[in-house]
């Protein structure tokens, strides 16, 4: 079945995302390698084909070789790919995205408090939340990989 293309239908509801997007990519003091690897853990854990997709290809662009790329998912068992603040990043990440089962626990917010001063971690959050919306339009109307055989 095909569905809505969102961008289209509500084009100030995607300029809106686009903008929270564009600001925790170019606004703030994240390193772009980290933000993505952040994109690419919370569409994983949302099961975003599409971005999926797209932020493996900007990590890889970015430099990041293709083994660190594809143990993202498993970074917890390859820790020795990933900086502290990765690895940082990466757990409230996790801790955020699914918030309806940890409900961000006190011990989750000192660890990531830990490895980002407060405004970086609330960037860091931010980044988080822009992909976790982003990720339930994608998954919503079915948003395609580039991907080719």
């Amino acid at each position: 079945m095909n569905r809505a293309n969102w961008f289209a239908v509500s084009p100030d509801g995607a300029k809106v995302i686009g903008g929270l997007h564009h600001y925790v990519l170019n606004d703030t003091n994240l390193p772009s390698t980290l933000v993505h690897l952040v994109f690419l853990r919370v569409s994983q854990i949302n099961g975003c084909a599409h971005c999926i997709d797209i932020h493996t290809r900007d990590l890889i662009k970015e430099g990041v070789s293709v083994d660190k790329a594809v143990l993202v998912p498993v970074w917890h068992e390859a820790e020795y790919l990933f900086s502290e603040q990765e690895r940082a990043a990466l757990a409230w990440a996790e801790e955020v995205t699914l918030v309806s089962e940890t409900h961000a626990s006190d011990a989750a917010y000192a660890a990531a408090a830990a490895a980002f001063n407060e405004r970086d971690l609330v960037d860091l959050t931010l980044t988080i939340a822009a992909m976790n919306a982003i990720n339930r339009l994608g998954v919503s109307f079915r948003l395609k990989p580039r991907a080719r055989a």
